[in-house]
């Protein structure tokens, strides 16, 4: 598939997607296929949680997942090694969290979370209900009681290499623009030799990517388009729905251990 036809099925997703605010792109070309499907299945959600909610406790949360016509769905396809997974960030995205919750049948998903202060959360369910041509994409917002910190401003970085877990992780952008679609890539080294870091899979990729607006309205999702494995180089395409600020969060595994690489970027 030439770069024309892979940057025309991109665009066309992002428009279908525009409804939910929800940006979401295949892990590698043979996935496009999926992106052209129209078979979509029209979900809604349902979600139970207790009255009150403290934090630092766990926190039982149950998903119902459903048709149009309000029936639970049945079936649900494994996506990235998992039938569902759920980012929890928090209002001035200081908290992320990426998490599995276990499908229970008939369209339940169950799993307890711990949130770490008082305050109001997102939270954003994807799956894929079996025979859809996309996954579908669930938000609830839970308010968590007790204290709340003073919000921390959300201001882009001065710098796109920072260096977490013994690792230097440097993210470079081909361009940046709101509303075209562009190439990022993280190139993670070892912070004490300098040599490339020798990454393992994560949930069947070499890494994940999540970003997240700072008003909370647009959400992306990113997989993989290409990985060199030898110079620890994961390159994600993407294209921001609206132009402001983002923060993105790198997810990779070395050793058995995830880490988590966040970075603050201004769009333009």
């Amino acid at each position: 598939m030439n770069r024309f036809f892979l940057v025309l099925i991109l665009f066309c997703c992002t428009i279908l997607l525009a409804s939910c605010n929800t940006v979401r792109v295949p892990m590698d070309m043979n996935h496009n296929k999926n992106s052209m499907n129209m078979n979509v299945i029209p979900t809604r959600s349902d979600w139970k949680t207790p009255d009150i909610m403290k934090p630092n406790k766990k926190v039982p949360i149950s998903i119902f997942i459903k048709d149009k016509t309000g029936q639970l769905i049945q079936k649900f396809d494994t996506v990235h090694e998992k039938k569902m997974h759920l980012i929890i960030v928090n209002k001035d995205l200081t908290y992320f969290s990426h998490i599995h919750p276990v499908y229970k049948g008939n369209g339940r998903f169950d799993i307890s979370a711990e949130f770490p202060a008082g305050g109001d959360y997102k939270l954003i369910s994807e799956f894929t209900p079996k025979g859809s041509g996309d996954n579908g994409v669930a938000q609830h917002v839970l308010h968590i009681s007790g204290e709340k910190p003073a919000a921390m401003p959300i201001v882009p970085d001065t710098s796109l290499t920072k260096t977490i877990n013994g690792k230097e992780v440097t993210l470079t952008f081909d361009h940046v623009m709101a509303r075209m679609n562009l190439n990022m890539t993280f190139k993670i080294l070892d912070a004490k030799t300098n040599k490339p870091a020798r990454l393992q899979p994560y949930l069947g990729a070499m890494g994940h990517c999540v970003a997240i607006s700072d008003d909370w309205n647009q959400y992306l999702h990113i997989h993989p388009m290409k990985s060199d494995w030898k110079k620890s180089q994961v390159t994600f395409m993407t294209r921001f729905p609206e132009k402001g600020t983002y923060k993105i969060w790198g997810q990779f595994q070395q050793d058995g251990q995830v880490f988590v690489v966040p970075f603050v970027v201004k769009v333009p």
